[in-house]
């Protein structure tokens, strides 16, 4: 672990930039303004960390696939503090927010509705501040300016979906580490850019997080749980025909934590004379998107065209063995004897009865805590970063 007080007046940070963000409070900040409080609470932020008496105990790896890996990164001491950047559509962003010592989350303005997304606002923030330590881009991206930038950054993506890459060849040649969630789309990214180093570690089943999904003695109210959102590419109609055509009737819960599709669906259901409760969109807090999972007995994956999706350990964690679509494009590594079973969809009805008649047969949450709970990941992430740095400082005297 590096020295504490040495980290604290140079603290190494990590960024990670997510998706976009609408729906903000206005406010009537001019572009100065927003540049002037920036370095306000920049200022603010460091003499605030100065003061603040913590240790990397303190940090607790918990939240969603944007915060489990640089907290993480934070608690390992591969870097001593951690940001999560937005972008926004509207000219009106929110001040930064310290959610604690060790994170910021912030978000910038864009120039115009496109993706890689476009923000001179990032871009200034940036040249005027300084470069991260580790720069974690995801899903649509950023544009070349950015990276270009970030030039003394280890750069990282990950698409975080079923497509190797989101983002054009101008930008992803830029990025020194690709995140995959399996080795077809380490190969496509090779194939892309010769040499690209790359990783099959898909941020959100792999960085998992043991303290929030976990087993809570409930009583089971339901044969099985669908935590997705609420849009297509996550097949809920598979579920549904599932429930029809399963040898025995059976009861499903479906978690949408957003997506355009929630009413369809409810009337589906109801249509077709299922047994399904539905919770969301909106949302619920991830304790009690655990304590929902905890009344079902196996935990479900339908999609096909998805990435490796964060729900696969999340089930796991919380003591359910899951069923997958064999067909699901990334994360069915996850899919061992004693964490579930992969089936084709026109054969979940059946296996679900098998599942459920066979319990405990399989212990999922140790499987998960052996192999894929943040602590070996970051381990993992680490020694891919390493000979980066050389990299990187090769690129620094050019």
């Amino acid at each position: 672990m590096p020295d504490e007080a040495a980290s604290r007046s140079r603290p190494r940070s990590i960024v990670v930039v997510g998706d976009l963000v609408e729906g903000w409070p206005p406010h009537d900040l001019s572009p100065n303004d927003l540049t002037a409080r920036a370095a306000a609470d920049i200022a603010a932020d460091a003499a605030a960390t100065e003061n603040d008496a913590w240790s990397r105990e303190d940090v607790a790896v918990v939240g969603g696939y944007l915060e489990r890996l640089p907290l993480a990164c934070v608690r390992a001491g591969l870097v001593d503090r951690a940001e999560i950047w937005h972008h926004a559509r509207s000219d009106d962003v929110p001040a930064p927010r310290r959610e604690a010592p060790w994170l910021t989350r912030r978000v910038f303005r864009l120039d115009e509705d496109r993706a890689p997304f476009p923000s001179a606002h990032m871009l200034a923030h940036v040249e005027r501040f300084g470069a991260p330590e580790i720069l974690v881009v995801l899903g649509l991206g950023v544009d070349e300016r950015l990276l270009k930038a970030c030039k003394g950054s280890v750069r990282i993506y990950n698409s975080i979906d079923a497509p190797s890459l989101r983002v054009p060849p101008e930008v992803s040649r830029h990025f020194d580490l690709v995140l995959t969630g399996a080795e077809w789309q380490s190969e496509e990214v090779r194939a892309l850019h010769p040499g690209m180093p790359c990783a099959v570690m898909p941020i959100g089943p792999e960085f998992a997080d043991p303290e929030t999904f976990r087993p809570l003695g409930h009583p089971k109210r339901y044969d099985v749980v669908y935590v997705a959102a609420a849009q297509p590419y996550k097949r809920h109609d598979l579920l549904f025909d599932a429930l029809a055509n399963a040898p025995r009737r059976l009861s499903a819960l479906c978690v949408c934590g957003y997506g355009e599709m929630g009413e369809a669906l409810r009337r589906e259901a109801g249509e077709r004379g299922l047994d399904v409760t539905f919770v969301g969109p909106p949302g619920v807090p991830f304790a009690e998107v655990n304590a929902l999972m905890n009344e079902a007995r196996i935990g479900i994956v339908c999609g096909v065209d998805d990435g490796a999706p964060a729900i696969l350990t999340e089930y796991m964690l919380a003591g359910l063995p899951v069923l997958a679509n064999e067909r699901l494009a990334c994360g069915l590594q996850y899919i061992q004897p004693e964490t579930g079973r992969a089936a084709p969809a026109t054969r979940f009805g059946e296996v679900l009865v098998e599942m459920l008649d066979e319990p405990g047969a399989t212990d999922p949450r140790q499987a998960v805590l052996d192999r894929w709970a943040w602590p070996h990941t970051v381990g993992r992430l680490a020694a891919a970063i390493e000979p980066l740095r050389a990299v990187v400082a090769s690129r620094n005297r050019t």
